[in-house]
Order: structure tokens, then C-alpha cells, then sequence
């Protein structure tokens, strides 16, 4: 099943049991594989050119189908899904994988997560363990496993160019039962069973992709599998984008729209199925999102129960909906879809009204220009945008919705995401932290919470670099968060780090997603040096009024005040917490010189008291 159209829904392993292995000829790859080759159909598979599939799909509480094109001699692919109102299609010509949404528009998957692992589908369709000579390739057995009473040998395969993958065949009957794949931030893994003869070969006519978690597999039954069919090779190939689904007010090509910047968030008003304004987070690689209030003031309809993450540990149910139509100052889009999301609960983390989220659909349709200094959002029709200027061209490359670029992190490459959703500066991921032992290098010693999103909290320790590089610009001492949590967004393997507003604040930047490029002009705050939070605690909005410390780490100001976790702050220098802003406070906090004293009233275990805070650099 494509995971690029599917990529709301999360797949994870399988716990098991590994038996003693003796290495001898039975066990070794090449055997195993034969065996495996035998069972389904031996040499009848040799002379087979391609395979076309029709099949039901079922996920999330939704149903639909599914039809399939295999190219057996050569890898190239196309899938073609529709799964309530969502509908999609992904490929492989044989060099670009692409993805296409339920608006007509695609993209190629050029790096990262997305392209190793479609890459490793398309040589699992062509069977391509079996053929070496078609589709280089490493084997290794991992010898014999058991699970629920069965027995299987595991080979594992790691196809050039392609993300690695365990195949887990019956010991019994030799047909494949299970792939085990390592994504980025999970492991799938695909059970294959119902197998029918089809012609000389036999095929698997039910497949079911788990998490562990039963509503929100994924299962796949086959109607029907024709070999040797007819395909143009064209229908591989990248699909032609569809008519613009979008029209500019009064024969305009651009509008301006501006936007305020809140804990480093660019919030906008937008207008939605004629209601609104309603207040969203502009982000580049988030899909649309409204909360549960906001569909139910707009009579939408969800279908659906998709798995949605962040840069939390925990998931959330994603319902489905269309919204017609979407308004971006003098710019109308047609028929979007949406996801139906919870994300209202963040708005006591944030310190302001959340109703939704939207990113890579409009960025995806339009060369996007943010001025952060002037905090104003410009859309141009592709083509009308004015000449970049004295800026910097950064080529930028796409794994699924999210934009990465090529830069460095104290002399050490890596591969950097771009997120005008994040409030850091940098946040490093852990595998590729962990790797180069960064912690250490930059004194990352400082650990607590330092950011908040869908799954919840995100802790990180806490240093300071020497130097950012993104293309040719170069950012000097940024605040570094090492995260260190273990699932979501920010455990991607293959991912150096995630870029936010501390450090895209100093440019006016702009998106061209169709050349595939930013451009990034310095402006006024482009010198200034990087802050952290100087008190040293974490505290959202509580429903009372008060603010709620969530999280205070050793050693920090806060600390060495007494404050813990679960205390309120009732006033901060005699003004109730009602009366103030949470962002501002947070801004005060990290930017009033260090030795400044802050006083608190604060409620711990029912009994009130002074607190005096004095503000510290803490990296």
C-alpha cells in the first residue's frame, strides 16, 4: 500500500521472539530465497512482465479501492487510491517518485524518508530479491524467529539506493508472511496471507499494515491480478498539473496579507466556507487542519479516523472533511480538504485562539514571500514574482510535504528541514545528535521541556553552536535543542535538524516549491544574537486564569526559587496572570538582561507565596 498517500497513517514492528541461530546451507539467503521463489511460483515468475491489480482498501474507519500497475522487469509503478473523500496517486518511472494529493497537484520525492522508502517498494513489487541481477542488492540472514507459535526465517534485504527491509518467510509452507521496515520515526510492518493461484504464480490476496494499534491499520483485499497487461510507459511518469484551483480577486496575480508572529508561529486570518476570519498557523509542510469547533460552526461533515503526529510522542484521531471555499487575503482556493484535528487544545500553550492550520497547500500552489520584519505574507502566481534580489538562492529538495536543504552544523552536513511552524531556533534530532555526540560538543547539559505540539511536550537538551550553515548563509551561536524524545517527528533517522522561526525571523524569505528553491534576504535582526529562556521553566495557560509551571529544570533561576512542577503563578511584579499576555511574558523572560529580578506570587499545595526569580543566561 503507498505509504507516500497514505503517510497520515503510522505503521510500527511487531514483538517476537529470536531462536538460536546455526548457520548452514538451509539457512543462508540464497536458499531461503529459492525456497520462498518455489512456493509462490518458481520459474513461472521469470518470464512475467507486468501485473495489474484491483483491490479494496479499508483504513481508519474509511473504505475505498485501490487499482495498481507493476512493471516487473524494471521497478516502475503506479498506484492509483480513493479512500473516502481522499483520493491520491504515486509512482516510479524508473527514476523520479512522485505523489500526487487529492487536488490534482504533485510532487516529486526527492530525499529523506519518502524517496528511500518508495524506492524499496517499487523493488518489492518487482520481486526484486528474487532477480539480483535486475536489482543489485545486499542479503543477510538473521536466522530463525518465532512468534505465536510459528516459526520463520528472516532474511534481510538492502536494495541500492533503497531504505533496508526484513523479510520474514514460514519456515513451514516458504511463502512470505510479514516485511519489517525501519522508517524514520517508526517500523512497519506489512502481513501478507490469503494466498491464491493466478495463472502458475500464487499471490497474496489480503494485506494488513499494523501499528499495534488495531484502528488505524490498514488493510488491502484483492479483487483481481491480471499479468502481462498492456501499460503505457507514460502512465509511470510524473502526471501534468492540474488547472489552478485558485482565483485572485479583481484579475490580481499577488495579495498581501498580514500576519502576526507569535512565539515565533505566524498566525493569519483566513476565511473559511464564507465564515470567518479565523485565526490559523501559517506552516510550511502542515497539512490543513481546523479544529472540532470550527467544523462543527461550519456543518462539515468528518469521515474517518486517521492517525495524525507531531513533535509529540502521543497521536490523535484525524477526521476528513472538504471546505469550499478557502479565502488567503484577495485569493480564493476551491474545494479544499482538511483535516478535522484538536489542535484547539494548544491555545493554552500558545496564549492565543487556534482554529486550524495552513502550509503546504498554499505554498504548494504559489512562489510565497514571508517578511518577518514587517510581518506580512505575500502569494504570487507563479511567475509574477519580482527578482530575488541581493538574496541568497538555496535549492531545497522534498521529503513528502516538508522542505529540506543542505547545510551544516558546526562543520558536520546534514540534511535541514525549513519550518515557518516551529517557535526554536534549531532543534537537533537525536539519531543524528547521538551520532556525531553533540551533546557533549555543545555543551548541551540543560535538559526540560522546550516546545509543545501535536502528541504533546518535546524535551530537549539545551546548548549553544558555533555556527548554522544553510546554503551560503550563516547564522552565528544559535541556541541548539537536542531532542531527546523517542517518538514523533523529531526521532528522524535520517534528518540532521529542523530550522524555526529564531533563525528564519532574520530574513525575508521566499518559497518557490515549482523551482524547488528559497531565497533568504538578511534583514534588520539578522546580527543579533540568539536568546533562551532565562528563567529556566516551562508554564502554559491554565483554565483558571493562572499560569501552570509544567516543567522546571535543575539548576535553572526557577529552580534555585523553589518553583516545581504543578505550581500556578497567580502575578508576575504585582499584575494578576490574568491580565497578561502568556507570549509576552515568555518574550520578557527571555530577552530582560540577566541579574534582573522578577517577582511572583505563586500558589503551591493550596498555600501562597512570594517568589523572587532572578534571570540568568542559562546557554
Amino acid at each position: 500500500m503507498s505509504t507516500s498517500i497514505l503517510a497520515a497513517l503510522a505503521i510500527a514492528a511487531v514483538a517476537t521472539v529470536v531462536l538460536p541461530h546455526v548457520s548452514n546451507a538451509a539457512t543462508e539467503p540464497g536458499a531461503v530465497l529459492a525456497r520462498m521463489k518455489e512456493a509462490e511460483g518458481g520459474a513461472a515468475w521469470d518470464s512475467l512482465r507486468s501485473a495489474h491489480t484491483r483491490s479494496k482498501l479499508a483504513a481508519a474507519g474509511l473504505t475505498g479501492s485501490m487499482e495498481r500497475w507493476e512493471d516487473l522487469r524494471d521497478g516502475r509503478l503506479l498506484e492509483r487510491l480513493q479512500l473516502g473523500p481522499l483520493t491520491g496517486a504515486s509512482g516510479y518511472d524508473g527514476s523520479l517518485l512522485w505523489s500526487q494529493d487529492s487536488s490534482g497537484q504533485s510532487h516529486t520525492e526527492d530525499e529523506g524518508d519518502g524517496r528511500l522508502g518508495g524506492l524499496a517498494e517499487a523493488f518489492r513489487r518487482a520481486h526484486g530479491y528474487w532477480y539480483p541481477e535486475r536489482f543489485p542488492a545486499t542479503f543477510e540472514s538473521l536466522g530463525s524467529r518465532a512468534d505465536h507459535g510459528r516459526h520463520f526465517d528472516v532474511v534481510r534485504v538492502s536494495p541500492a539506493g533503497a531504505r533496508p527491509f526484513e523479510l520474514w518467510i514460514d519456515s513451514s509452507s516458504h511463502l512470505l508472511d510479514r516485511i519489517v521496515e525501519k522508517r524514520a520515526i517508526e517500523t512497519r510492518t506489512t502481513y501478507l496471507s490469503d494466498y491464491r493461484t493466478v495463472g502458475s504464480v500464487r499471490v497474496p490476496f489480503h494485506l494488513r499494515a499494523s501499528n499495534g494499534e488495531t484502528k488505524y491499520d490498514q488493510e488491502e483485499t484483492v479483487d483481481s491480478v491480471v499479468f502481462d497487461e498492456a501499460v503505457e510507459a507514460s502512465s509511470f511518469q510524473v502526471p501534468p498539473p492540474p488547472p489552478p484551483d485558485f482565483h485572485f480577486a479583481n484579475g490580481a496575480t499577488s495579495t498581501r496579507v498580514p500576519f502576526e508572529l507569535v512565539n515565533g508561529h505566524i498566525f493569519l486570518d483566513v476565511m473559511l466556507g464564507g465564515g470567518g476570519p479565523y485565526h490559523v498557523i501559517c506552516d510550511t509542510g502542515g497539512q490543513n487542519i481546523v479544529t472540532p469547533g470550527v467544523a462543527k460552526a461550519l456543518g462539515l461533515v468528518t469521515q474517518g479516523a486517521l492517525q495524525g503526529r507531531g513533535v509529540g510522542e502521543k497521536s490523535e484521531d484525524v477526521g476528513l472533511a472538504k471546505i469550499h471555499p478557502l479565502a488567503v487575503g484577495d485569493v480564493t482556493l476551491d474545494d479544499q480538504l482538511f483535516a478535522v484535528f484538536p489542535i484547539d487544545a494548544l491555545a493554552r500553550i500558545e496564549g492565543v485562539p487556534i482554529d486550524g492550520v495552513i502550509g503546504y497547500e498554499v505554498f504548494k500552489r504559489f512562489v510565497v514571500r514571508v517578511d518577518y520584519q514587517n510581518r506580512a505574507l505575500t502569494l504570487f502566481t507563479p511567475g509574477t514574482e519580482p527578482p530575488p534580489g541581493d538574496g541568497v538562492v538555496v535549492p531545497f529538495t522534498f521529503n513528502e510535504t516538508h522542505i529540506e536543504v543542505e547545510g551544516k552544523i558546526d562543520g558536520l552536513p546534514g540534511k535541514f528541514s525549513i519550518d515557518t511552524g516551529s517557535r526554536a531556533s534549531l532543534d537537533l534530532l537525536r539519531p543524528f545528535a547521538e551520532r556525531h555526540h553533540l551533546a557533549e560538543k555543545l555543551g548541551a547539559h540543560l535538559e526540560g521541556v522546550t516546545g509543545w505540539g501535536v502528541g504533546g511536550a518535546a524535551r530537549s537538551l539545551v546548548g549553544r553552536a558555533h555556527t548554522l550553515e544553510l546554503g551560503g548563509v550563516a547564522i552565528d551561536a544559535p541556541v541548539a535543542m537536542i531532542s531527546r524524545n523517542k517518538g514523533g517527528a523529531f526521532s528522524d533517522s535520517d534528518l540532521a535538524g529542523n530550522v524555526g522561526a529564531g533563525v528564519l525571523s532574520r530574513f525575508t524569505i521566499t518559497f518557490d516549491y515549482g523551482k524547488k528553491l528559497v531565497v533568504l534576504e538578511k534583514n534588520a535582526r539578522y546580527g543579533e544574537r540568539d536568546t533562551y529562556d532565562r528563567a529556566g521553566m516551562w508554564f502554559n495557560r491554565a483554565d483558571d486564569g493562572t499560569f501552570e509551571i509544567v516543567d522546571v529544570p535543575h539548576g535553572t533561576p526557577a529552580a534555585k526559587a523553589g518553583l516545581t512542577a504543578g505550581d500556578r503563578i497567580l502575578s508576575v511584579d504585582g499584575k494578576a496572570a490574568s491580565e497578561l499576555v502568556l507570549p509576552e511574558l515568555r518574550l520578557r523572560l527571555r530577552t530582560d538582561a540577566p541579574g534582573t529580578a522578577v517577582q511572583l506570587r505563586v500558589r503551591s499545595h493550596g498555600k501562597e507565596r512570594d517568589v523572587t526569580v532572578v534571570l540568568a543566561e542559562l546557554v
